[in-house]
């Protein structure tokens, strides 16, 4: 199975959320810090990866974004700032 991925983006004053999903996160993101991902993300500059799971199924992490979206702004802060507590762009670490 390939490798799959559920992100959130932010913006540079950190007050913007996006969930995505995909199979080739780097080349994504890349994509969206190049004002060539999704029309919401380009709008709002969202191009700070905040925080990112990897999945080895593409349904698991299908699954996974459709549960984050439903979750309230606070909760998705929260799972950010567990993981990823300076609000850093993880980005530069892939």
């Amino acid at each position: 199975m390939k490798t799959s991925y559920v992100y959130l983006l932010t913006n540079k004053s950190r007050n913007m959320l996006y969930i995505g999903v995909t199979s080739n996160l780097p080349a994504r993101i890349i994509q969206h810090k190049e004002g060539k991902g999704s029309d919401f993300t380009r709008k709002y500059n969202l191009s700070f990866l905040a925080y990112f799971e990897e999945f080895s199924d593409i349904t698991q992490a299908i699954a996974r974004e459709k549960q984050l979206k439903n979750w309230h702004k606070e909760w998705k802060w929260n799972l950010i700032k567990s993981q990823n507590p300076e609000l850093r762009d993880l980005f530069e670490e892939l």
